[in-house]
């Protein structure tokens, strides 16, 4: 690994996308998120998956003209149209709608049919809550994992991401419904490291520590075992209804995981109680959440977010750290086709 300045990092990305004629302040947008889930250590939505997105933006798979559109609106509910544009934009464009409605009405809620992926859910959350609101997004998927009972893929890992505000540091839990995303397999795979916990199965149906085992054997562990593979399924179920979109079955018939259905949350919570009152309450629950005695002395326990603020600060002072072969490869990427 090595560690190279955020702004250099957002500068090359954007120098990649330019180069397919993606060139507007949404690219900019684009660049700086992908820098900034590297900068917070979520490796798995940074260069690990910039190039299969500039493969997307190359072949016309994702449409960066589009722009997403409202279709239907019931008071704080929204329904959008992604227009198969680009998921990160269509992500960032419903989040801002869904605070607009939650200034009117308290709360807001934008359903979002046929986008693309939108790569981390936890830049949405925290997007709400740097406006002083709780976030609350997800999206469905294709078919990736197993329901709990079954070998047979049935449902989506149908990531979810919940933001509290806070002017120390949100609180930000971002998880998909497998024990780990087939992103951070994949990067701990080309690390060539074994998962902390079994997360999923090898071919044989054991219980494995190897993320390329669980990749081949495609059975992901849900959290929490049955709970996650219900909890899947309803989220699936919802974002399909609320936005109006396809629901997983639907995707896994396509040739490839595109016109996903998502929904954003947001809730005024400074209006609620005030900004000082707010972070009383957080820092009231956090001070207890700490006491808990650690199980290791030197790590401690985290609430969600804290690691990645930790990491945050890190990289903002000494650099972003990226792998060395996967920042040589976007060096070399260039040139419009």
């Amino acid at each position: 690994m090595k560690r190279v300045p955020f702004q250099t990092l957002s500068d090359q990305l954007y120098r990649v996308l330019a180069s397919v004629g993606f060139a507007d302040e949404r690219a900019l947008l684009c660049a700086r998120l992908f820098a900034e889930n590297q900068r917070d250590g979520v490796y798995s939505h940074g260069l690990n998956r910039f190039p299969g997105f500039v493969e997307g933006l190359r072949n016309k798979k994702i449409d960066f003209h589009a722009m997403p559109e409202k279709t239907e609106s019931f008071g704080a509910l929204e329904r959008w149209n992604g227009k198969m544009g680009v998921g990160l934009v269509n992500a960032q464009c419903c989040m801002q709608r869904a605070m607009a409605l939650a200034e009117a009405h308290g709360i807001g809620c934008v359903g979002l049919s046929n986008t693309n992926h939108w790569m981390r859910g936890g830049t949405y959350a925290l997007q709400a809550a740097e406006a002083g609101y709780i976030g609350i997004c997800w999206t469905n998927t294709t078919t990736l994992m197993p329901p709990w009972g079954s070998t047979e893929k049935k449902i989506g890992n149908n990531p979810m991401a919940l933001a509290v505000p806070r002017t120390e540091g949100h609180i930000l839990l971002d998880m998909a419904m497998s024990q780990y995303s087939n992103g951070k397999l994949e990067v701990l795979k080309l690390q060539g490291k074994q998962l902390p916990l079994p997360g999923g199965y090898d071919s044989d149906g054991n219980l494995t520590l190897e993320p390329g085992e669980i990749l081949d054997s495609e059975r992901p562990l849900p959290v929490g075992y049955w709970k996650g593979s219900g909890l899947a399924l309803v989220l699936d179920a919802m974002a399909a209804i609320i936005s109006g979109g396809q629901s997983t079955h639907n995707i896994a018939q396509q040739d490839s995981e595109y016109a996903v259905s998502q929904v954003y949350i947001a809730i005024d919570a400074t209006r609620l109680m005030g900004q000082a009152a707010l972070d009383e309450m957080v820092a009231a629950i956090l001070a207890d959440f700490h006491t808990a005695k650690p199980l290791d002395e030197n790590e401690g326990v985290r609430y969600p977010g804290e690691g990645m603020l930790r990491t945050r600060r890190e990289s903002l002072e000494k650099g972003v750290s990226v792998d060395e072969k996967q920042w040589q490869a976007l060096l070399e990427m260039h040139t419009m086709p």
